[in-house]
């Protein structure tokens, strides 16, 4: 394994450079065994370890054992705390999302500060397998059929950031790691949730694949080699899409229009479709129902469709998208299926794709009442704690400031001249009374409070609002 390993190091150029790499190490024993290797080669590295605060003692338990490797060996060690519950909370994520986006996060960040040229993580044939069969109980293309690659732009990363993500053990199996670290009798840490069979990811590894591997003994080797069939193919089909969409495909003024007629004339429009809504981020329920449509020669102008960053529209001669602001994975109310962020102090939070702070201030402090674009003034106990930041409904309705009868929220946008897509980039209200049928609009968020809310001479504490 140790020789294979030095001719993957070198393919990936890791090899006569002496600027240093960052080694992603969790103390679990596929990135033990990866700081083996490389330490073993004479490589130039150093390591970063998060710790996410989720399993209490064992996570400082696994700090505990990266440090003090990293202290024996004489290698930089750089460690950074996050408190991931708060953090997903607040942004809407699951657990796992949440702690995928702060470590990326962060592993760019050192590299960028520190002159790391890139960053080295364990995935593993094994990993990759899992990842393939995660893809195809989601429903996925060609593209999620031909797994990780080596070398690839690290996640979360900011524009501008160079340095690339490695995988230099994507080609072992994890048999071949368990044997590795016992010859070298290396230091690891088990985590208990990975024998958690509730865990999606879990439950192939640990159920589907020994069942695979009674039938093939070299199951995943079988799997890997098949993901690089799949990324030839890919690759052709692609080249092919990208040729026709090239010329069917104009951007106007921040849209992008897909012309239909030029479209239909590709033999192989289907996918020609699917890879223009795959950029885009649209899935296969998308897919399928704008294929349907447009075949079904009754394309109907005005028809709306929404990915998480996207939102397209069908006209008469094709289909129009234009980038909207992301909808985060957040808490969703079961009754109304609403996306909500509950705001219960002041701070930071995000919904919907949309950042906004919280303060609350003396009404002494505030010298003019007046609010520029994107702050909202409102008296802070009328508002009261906690209220809600969620999704607008058909039904909302406010007493816009300054004015006495009440307008559906729906036609304060249609008095502000929103077209279909700035409607979806305001679609944030803050509810009082924590969003249920009893509460009320106290503001469209960035926009304007109701009158109810406003702040008067009797106004002790002001809650003022910033969006960005």
């Amino acid at each position: 394994m140790y020789h294979e390993f030095t001719e993957i190091s070198g393919r990936l150029g890791l090899y006569g450079d002496r600027t240093p790499v960052l080694l992603a190490v969790s103390g679990g024993i596929d990135s033990m065994c990866m700081a083996d290797l490389f330490l073993r080669a004479g490589l130039h590295f150093a390591v970063a370890h998060c710790n996410f605060h989720l399993r209490g003692e064992e996570s400082d338990a696994d700090e505990a054992l990266v440090r003090d490797w990293a202290a024996s060996a004489g290698i930089r060690f750089y460690h950074r705390d996050f408190d991931t519950a708060a953090f997903a909370a607040q942004s809407g994520q699951s657990i796992e999302m949440a702690a995928r986006e702060l470590r990326y996060r962060w592993f760019s960040q050192l590299c960028r500060e520190e002159g790391y040229k890139a960053l080295c993580v364990a995935h593993n044939a094994n990993d990759n397998a899992e990842t393939l069969f995660l893809n195809l109980t989601r429903g996925t293309g060609l593209h999620g059929l031909t797994g990780m690659g080596y070398e690839s732009m690290i996640p979360c990363h900011e524009a501008g950031d160079t340095a690339s993500l490695l995988r230099p053990l994507l080609s072992f199996t994890r048999k071949q790691i368990e044997g590795y670290v016992r010859a070298r009798s290396v230091r690891y840490r088990d985590d208990r949730t990975n024998a958690m069979t509730e865990y999606r990811r879990n439950r192939i590894r640990h159920i589907v694949f020994p069942v695979f591997e009674q039938m093939n003994p070299s199951f995943i080797r079988t799997v890997s080699n098949e993901m690089s069939f799949f990324a030839s193919a890919e690759a052709a089909a692609d080249a092919y899409a990208d040729a026709i969409l090239e010329s069917a495909v104009e951007e106007r003024d921040g849209e992008v229009f897909l012309e239909s007629g030029r479209l239909f004339k590709a033999a192989q429009w289907e996918y020609v479709l699917y890879r223009f809504l795959d950029r885009y981020g649209f899935n296969s329920s998308v897919t399928t129902s704008l294929t349907d449509l447009l075949k079904s020669d009754r394309t109907i102008p005005g028809k709306r469709f929404d990915s998480l960053h996207y939102t397209l529209l069908t006209t008469a001669s094709g289909l129009v998208v234009r980038k909207c602001p992301p909808v985060a994975p957040a808490v969703r109310d079961a009754g109304a299926a609403d996306i909500f962020t509950v705001v219960r102090m002041p701070g930071h939070y995000r919904c919907n794709g949309k950042d906004f702070s919280v303060e609350i201030v003396d009404r002494n402090s505030i010298e003019s009442l007046r609010q520029p674009a994107g702050i909202l003034l409102m008296d802070a106990d009328a508002v009261g704690m906690p209220f809600v930041c969620r999704n607008w409904r058909d039904g909302d309705w406010f007493v816009p400031f300054g004015m006495r009868g009440k307008k559906k929220v729906s036609d304060f946008f249609t008095d502000l001249k929103y077209d279909i897509f700035r409607k979806r980039e305001s679609v944030m209200v803050v509810s009082t009374s924590g969003g249920g049928d009893g509460s009320r609009v106290a503001a469209v968020l960035g926009e304007r409070i109701d009158d109810s809310f406003k702040v008067t001479s009797r106004t002790a504490s002001v809650l003022v609002l910033k969006v960005g």
